[in-house]
């Protein structure tokens, strides 16, 4: 399989690989409690943001040892609303265990820049390289259901809801439900 020519670019974003010095940028989301809420992880601090940015450097490609495609959402350059470029967020895609045709995909963007429709331009963008560069059959995304914008953008991106997991997995202190949203590469070429 071809690497996968990174950054990738759309409209108005750069979603390039990590960077060392990219704890700093992701810092100021990640400890937010409002984004860690529905995360499996609890606020970032600034030693978990090293930790996590270092773990996440690696994974450059579906091909490669990680198993896995972990890319900074950044504006482009000269947007209007926007002064300079910024990290927004992440977007990534990850290889099922023991497949080499199903992955998950996540993504997290800061809340003070939602609502412009970048989280949609993004994962627009991951799903076509899925299909597209590495082929898959299936990409599914799984959320709390209390995550609504999450949710609403996986429909927005012609996700089909596939399943509503009652409490399900145990997370800080409480029982939590599961929503599981699919496509296939087949639901794309139709769509």
């Amino acid at each position: 399989m071809e690497p996968l020519t990174l950054p990738l670019r759309t409209d108005r974003l750069v979603l390039r690989p990590y960077r060392e010095n990219d704890a700093e940028a992701h810092l100021p989301i990640y400890s937010r409690e409002d984004v860690s809420r529905f995360l499996l992880q609890d606020p970032w601090t600034a030693e978990v943001a090293e930790t996590e940015i270092a773990k996440r450097i690696p994974r450059t490609g579906l091909e490669t040892e990680s198993r896995a495609l972990a890319l900074v959402i950044e504006t482009a350059d000269g947007l209007d609303s926007l002064e300079g470029s910024r990290v927004i967020g992440d977007i990534a895609i990850w290889l099922e265990d023991g497949s080499e045709s199903k992955a998950e995909i996540g993504w997290i963007l800061d809340p003070a820049a939602g609502g412009h429709g970048f989280a949609t331009e993004a994962a627009i963008a991951m799903l076509g390289v899925a299909f597209e560069h590495y082929g898959l059959h299936r990409v599914f995304a799984q959320m709390d259901p209390r995550n609504t914008a999450s949710a609403n953008l996986a429909q927005r991106i012609g996700m089909r809801q596939e399943a509503h997991l009652r409490q399900d997995w145990w997370s800080k202190g409480e029982w939590t439900d599961t929503l599981i949203f699919g496509m296939l590469n087949s639901d794309r070429q139709q769509a």
